[in-house]
């Protein structure tokens, strides 16, 4: 196979792989608890659930293996203020709730799950999420001072 074969295959492997994640965009307010959405497929066996943003390096929001959470590779921002919203993992559900946000959670999430069938990564969903100080709020603060 051919240099360029290769790459356009690779390039419509990627393609798919990030095509077929779920996207969506959240807007909340500082202080409040958001659930960032991610559900495997009915069937599916779930290894490991990592949820990373793009800028934290090589830490993550949140790692869950073998049951237990993988807390020396988790973002110090992050610790004690995520859970899974359901450990269990009932009905594929590896959803994240992240209490308490500030504007410095802004940001693109990613959520994946090892699968045990399939022996690999898949990326579920991808969520946007902004934090946003509304200007009423402010409003409301600069007239108590």
């Amino acid at each position: 196979m051919s240099a360029g074969t290769s790459a356009a295959l690779w390039l419509l492997f990627v393609s798919i792989v990030f095509v077929s994640a779920e996207q969506k965009t959240i807007t909340a307010d500082p202080g409040q608890n958001v659930t960032l959405t991610c559900r495997v497929q009915e069937g599916k066996t779930i290894r490991a659930v990592e949820w990373s943003r793009a800028d934290l390096g090589d830490e993550y929001v949140l790692l869950y293996r073998d049951g237990r959470f993988v807390s020396n590779e988790q973002h110090p921002s992050f610790k004690n203020r995520v859970d899974l919203q359901d450990r269990q993992m009932k009905d594929g559900d590896v959803s994240v709730i992240l209490k308490n946000v500030t504007v410095n959670d802004t940001g693109t999430y990613e959520c994946r799950v090892f699968i045990r069938e399939t022996l690999s990564w898949e990326s579920i969903s991808i969520i946007t999420l902004r934090v946003v100080v509304q200007e009423e709020n402010l409003l409301d603060s600069s007239l108590c001072t």
